[in-house]
């Protein structure tokens, strides 16, 4: 039985075309098959989450929607968009299942991964507090967090001691891995926790802030759109981490599947046509 549940945060499922090859047991006499009624899932696959969204034809992605290039919720519309989004609809594809976006915050995401989801996405850190309690998939891209400021201005926060300092106003996002960045290396400096992901940026355009540490990979994407902003030494961040996908523990038939999918995903273009959306 699957601990799938489906929340009201479930938004509308994204119908996606397609059939699994391969994975398909060959057919056997009916009075001796051993094979589970739907004879497309594999037996050693029956008792993971691949067998459970082969069987339900859907797969449930938790994501926030609030950290571009990779995951994005028009507020307007609820369409969803990024990197990671086109990415869990080509694993779908994959699957022959319909995509269902769970949406979640930074700081539930491991909570609503266990309790509703079969992955989550959306430019997901490798943290040792996360892995005590999720499993990781390959790494789909390194990193490491940088500042953004108001171009002009990148001498003046070039390193974590001349941002951390008492003048220094540092604007940082609830309960992710940034949260926890400038809580341990600005202890000295006026951190602001601000709700909104998505317009954060906004306050130091409006000198409401002077300075953000991220990932360097959302540096990149917010340069090439806020042209008022520049990303300090992307190249060189203070620290380096991977990104990937969260996946429940212990099950290994979905994780190699996964893992699977990704690096053909990786390899054909279609990881890099939906960057290429991003940073043009």
């Amino acid at each position: 039985m699957s601990m799938r549940t489906k929340p009201a945060a479930v938004v509308a499922a994204l119908g996606l075309a397609g059939i699994l090859t391969g994975c398909g047991a060959q057919a056997q006499d009916a009075t001796t098959s051993t094979a589970p009624p739907d004879a497309s899932v594999a037996p050693a696959a029956a008792d993971s989450r691949l067998g459970e969204v082969m069987r339900d034809k859907a797969v449930q992605v938790c994501t926030t929607g609030d950290y571009r290039p990779y995951t994005y919720k028009d507020p307007d519309t609820g369409q969803w968009s990024g990197i990671d989004v086109d990415m869990a609809r080509d694993l779908g594809e994959s699957l022959g299942a319909d995509v269902e976006f769970v949406q979640t915050s930074w700081a539930d995401v491991v909570k609503d991964l266990n309790e509703h989801c079969d992955i989550a996405v959306g430019g997901i850190s490798y943290t040792t507090d996360r892995a005590q309690k999720v499993a990781f998939s390959d790494a789909t891209s390194p990193d490491g967090k940088t500042p953004i400021v108001r171009c002009g201005e990148e001498d003046e926060y070039a390193t974590v001691a001349d941002i951390n300092k008492p003048s220094v106003r540092v604007i940082t996002p609830v309960g992710g891995t940034n949260e926890r960045f400038a809580e341990k290396h600005f202890p000295d400096a006026q951190v602001t926790k601000f709700k909104d992901n998505n317009t954060i940026f906004d306050q130091i355009i409006q000198g409401k802030a002077d300075v953000m540490v991220t990932d360097a990979s959302e540096t990149r994407w917010v340069a090439h759109e806020k042209p008022q902003l520049c990303s300090v030494h992307p190249d060189k961040p203070f620290d380096h981490f991977d990104k990937g996908y969260l996946l429940p523990q212990g099950d290994t038939v979905w994780e190699e599947y996964v893992d699977n999918w990704l690096d053909i995903a990786s390899q054909d273009g279609t990881k890099t046509a939906a960057e290429k959306k991003w940073y043009g």
